[in-house]
């Protein structure tokens, strides 16, 4: 099965790009939730923890 999907990707044309382009999608994902982790104000922080433990029934 492996060698059936390996040889069928080998005949598209451009196939490495789209590791490198999953790389890239992945590693400014990840660096922008690591921005905002880091810029996000701890009120904001705070106040979404605390959220579950509040209870207001609506």
């Amino acid at each position: 099965m492996l060698k059936f999907v390996k040889e069928h990707m080998q005949t598209i044309d451009g196939v490495a790009t789209y590791p490198m382009i999953s790389l890239l999608i992945f590693f400014v994902f990840f660096t922008l939730l690591f921005w905002w982790v880091f810029t996000a104000r701890k009120e904001h922080i705070k106040e979404m923890g605390e959220m579950p433990l509040e209870n207001n029934n609506q």
